[in-house]
């Protein structure tokens, strides 16, 4: 493992551009999360103002939706792939947030991933930042990682992965991922493309591909579990909140 001048110095910025995004981001909660760079962003200026406006007018309808049991509640949106994270006081707040969500305009899935239990410690989420500001520079540092192409959303250990990812670039990030200190479970939301793709990113068109399966590892040094909290994606014509069915779990073998 390496440590350099460089390193330190990524992290760092990682780490201020994450604070700088949870403060100027519309989100009802917040939870940990940088974005990549506009510049080598894969998604294009069109999908990017559209995944920023889902944002705002989902954070929006939550907010009507619980009122005063909002809870804390955070929605990052990529592709327009919806990520709901947090906590939230009961099952019927998890659900009637994931349905206002859902009927957002242009929200393509929902990965409604809202805990019913009391809201997160400001030490939790400062940890979370953390973890997310690591994720981020060990991303930026690595061989063959897009890392402005990808979305890193932390919530009390959980690191999500957003983003469209050839093969090699989905195992390389994962594993940058679950080998980063703090990080207790890796969620990847991820479309697959192909190499060829890669070389193209930019969708011109503005239109969002069908969904891939979103999966799950665990990070470094835990063991693979069956009862994991799953999520689904839905295709893009049908936006419905999700209901917890099975998950692919893929263990990945341990770091040397």
């Amino acid at each position: 493992m390496k440590t350099s001048t460089r390193s330190i110095a990524v992290l760092s910025l990682a780490v201020a551009a994450t604070v700088l995004t949870g403060c100027a981001a519309a989100v009802v909660g917040g939870a940990a999360a940088a974005g990549g760079m506009v510049a080598t962003d894969r998604r294009s200026s069109a999908t990017q103002l559209a995944d920023q406006a889902i944002e705002l007018r989902a954070s929006s309808a939550i907010n009507d939706a619980l009122g005063d049991k909002r809870g804390h509640v955070s929605v990052t949106s990529y592709y327009r792939k919806v990520l709901v994270t947090g906590e939230v006081a009961t099952q019927e707040a998890r659900q009637r947030a994931g349905a206002a969500v859902a009927a957002t305009p242009d929200v393509a899935s929902v990965i409604n991933e809202l805990a019913v239990m009391p809201e997160s410690s400001l030490k939790q989420r400062s940890e979370d930042t953390l973890v997310t500001g690591r994720v981020k520079a060990k991303l930026i540092d690595a061989n063959g990682v897009p890392s402005n192409s990808i979305k890193v959303v932390t919530e009390r250990g959980t690191v999500y992965l957003m983003g469209r990812l050839t093969e090699r670039e989905e195992a390389l990030a994962t594993e940058v991922a679950r080998t980063t200190p703090g990080v207790q479970r890796v969620v990847r939301i991820i479309d697959r493309i192909s190499e060829q793709a890669a070389l193209h990113p930019n969708d011109a068109s503005g239109q969002t591909p069908a969904p891939a399966p979103v999966t799950t590892v665990p990070s470094s040094g835990a063991a693979a579990t069956p009862t994991a909290p799953a999520v689904e994606v839905h295709p893009v014509t049908q936006p419905t909140v999700i209901q917890q069915p099975p998950v692919e779990v893929r263990p990945l073998p341990p770091v040397k």
